[in-house]
């Protein structure tokens, strides 16, 4: 993908996404914890929690390494961390990105409530 930097006389640059971003995430009780982001893009990096198969949060996880699910409704929970995959701004009719999107860079981890 190309950009035009104003910074840089207008001149074109390319993003390269080098590497597959991965984090190992494990739980302690209903807390969740990441190691630091490997090949990291620096895109927006997110905690997806899914109570009974349905997403119920998608809190930042850029500014702390760890994070627990304030909600204590019984279920069952998945989480696993999502670093957004900027591809280009092309979006279908309702305003979904289409060929952008968010990916998986971390193994899963479940509880139950």
């Amino acid at each position: 993908m190309k950009f035009v930097s104003i910074f840089l006389g207008g001149n074109e640059m390319n993003q390269v996404y080098e590497g597959a971003p991965w984090a190992e995430i494990h739980l302690n009780g209903r807390r969740v914890i990441r190691t630091e982001v490997t090949h990291d893009w620096g895109l927006r990096l997110q905690w997806q929690v899914k109570r009974n198969g349905q997403v119920v949060a998608t809190p930042n996880a850029r500014p702390e390494f760890s994070y627990e699910h304030p909600d204590a409704t019984p279920g069952n929970y998945e989480i696993v961390l999502q670093m957004w995959k900027y591809i280009d701004y092309a979006k279908n009719p309702a305003g979904e990105f289409t060929n952008s999107r968010w990916i998986e860079v971390s193994n899963r981890v479940a509880y139950t409530i």
